[in-house]
């Protein structure tokens, strides 16, 4: 796919105050730990993740997508007339019905003649927004998109916990499919796309590839469908076999990026990894032939954070001055399923507003010719 007339305008995001670490982790999980002789520190060797961040109790993901959205909307200066679809894509939903979308749209104010949707796809639910408003822009329907979403980790991690203390007929080996769930954060990530004509920031969506290799949609699956705050899931996942299988889904999407753009590993400045762990990161650069340096991670800070994992780490890069005017940045999303979503960049200015994991207030625009910047 190639656009010729859709820009990433501006972010909002938002992180959790609540830090809960890795060693508290491994402390709720002592009983398990005695019972099997599990060294501590064990978790985060395998993951690099040292701490994670959860929302306060019985807070709704559109409580929070309200937030980013309000905060990128008012980072770009738009109309909010001009926005024409609202899309929420994250895991964590409200409710089974209505969409999550029906609250963050009334929350924002949004148009009545804006359309309005969720849409699931693991960890890639804010790329295929994206793709989805992109598209809609690109054939002239709408003039601007707001794709948010909002990931919620308390219920899985503490669900995970309270199982693997219980379940006494667990093995170092039977409890394996269990790891991942214990690597999983909190975040929220709002992204506006315009059509360049109304764009201040110049930051163009070039393009993109995708693959699905369904084959493999049982490594990663969660119990029954629900969703709301109270809800207690539990996760399985072959996380060896996942990463083998997703990294090669990655190197084929990868191949095909590269052509569709006609780029190579030497033309792309900076990368941005969907954020599962150090190892995965690792291999995942080694095997597509780009160097680490050039790649930005957040995970050992706040996890893996699902569908906002790739959007609120862009956010953060660009906010950290890891991002420079003329850069051709590459976004690489995988998610369960497994599915592949490998999107460029031409990046030229930041338009940021948010809360930074150090918990402060951020919101500096950044213009292409110059060095000015207000506060939002």
């Amino acid at each position: 796919m190639r656009y010729q007339n859709i820009c990433l305008e501006s972010w909002g995001y938002h992180i959790p105050d609540e830090i809960v670490t890795t060693a508290e982790i491994e402390g709720r999980l002592a009983p398990l730990y005695q019972r099997l002789k599990l060294p501590e520190g064990r978790l985060e060797m395998l993951t690099g993740i040292r701490e994670r961040r959860f929302w306060p109790r019985g807070t709704l993901p559109s409580d929070i997508s309200i937030r980013s959205g309000e905060a990128a909307i008012g980072a770009a200066g738009i109309d909010r007339r001009e926005i024409g679809a609202l899309i929420h894509g994250s895991v964590c939903r409200d409710h089974l019905e209505p969409a999550t979308a029906c609250r963050v749209h009334h929350g924002l104010g949004l148009s009545s003649s804006c359309m309005l949707l969720d849409v699931s796809n693991a960890c890639l639910g804010l790329l295929n927004g994206m793709i989805l408003a992109a598209n809609m822009i690109e054939l002239g329907q709408i003039r601007a998109a707001l794709v948010v979403g909002t990931e919620s980790a308390r219920p899985l991690v503490e669900t995970t916990i309270d199982a693997l203390n219980r379940n006494t007929s667990l093995t170092r080996e039977t409890i394996k499919p269990a790891i991942a769930s214990l690597t999983i954060g909190s975040g929220s990530c709002a992204l506006l796309l315009v059509d360049r004509r109304l764009s201040k920031s110049g930051n163009r969506l070039l393009g993109g590839a995708v693959c699905a290799r369904t084959e493999h949609h049982e490594l990663c699956r969660s119990g029954s469908d629900e969703a709301g705050s109270g809800m207690q899931p539990l996760m399985e996942t072959d996380s060896e076999l996942l990463m083998r299988e997703g990294i090669a889904t990655g190197v084929e999407t990868f191949v095909a990026l590269q052509s569709e753009l006609g780029w190579s590993p030497s033309t792309i400045n900076k990368t941005i990894c969907h954020q599962v762990g150090a190892t995965h990161r690792k291999l995942m650069l080694e095997q597509l032939g780009l160097v680490v340096e050039n790649d930005f991670a957040t995970f050992e800070t706040l996890g893996n954070t699902g569908s906002v994992a790739l959007p609120i780490s862009l956010a953060m890069a660009a906010e950290a001055g890891h991002l420079a005017s003329g850069d051709q940045v590459a976004l690489m999303g995988i998610g369960s399923g497994i599915n592949c979503v490998m999107l460029g960049l031409d990046w030229q200015a930041a338009t940021i507003a948010g809360k930074s994991a150090l918990g402060g207030r951020t919101g500096v625009p950044a213009c292409r010719d110059e060095a000015k910047s207000r506060n939002l």
